[in-house]
């Protein structure tokens, strides 16, 4: 059983090590703050705080987590104010 986990894992990193990963957005966790997955691999990465791309860490999982809840209460509260002024102009 071992054996078939062991080849279904070793010709996707067999592909992604000829040709490159294939990342693609997996999740928009704010505007500027993305997780990307490698279709082949399964290989997770993360934007850090200077842009750079970087291994998708239980620590990082943790801060993308608390970044997405600030940024969409932020975004409620943003909208919320939008429409109280337009019903009041």
């Amino acid at each position: 059983m071992q054996k078939s986990t062991h080849k279904s894992t070793f010709i996707p990193k067999i592909y992604c090590n000829l040709f490159g990963h294939d990342y693609e957005v997996s999740k928009k966790v704010t505007y500027y703050v993305k997780e990307y997955t490698c279709r082949h691999c399964q290989k997770q990465l993360t934007t850090n705080s200077n842009g750079l791309l970087i291994e998708l860490t239980p620590k990082f999982r943790e801060i993308n987590a608390i970044l997405e809840r600030i940024h969409a209460k932020r975004t409620i509260r943003s909208q919320e104010k939008t429409l109280a002024s337009s019903i009041y102009s």
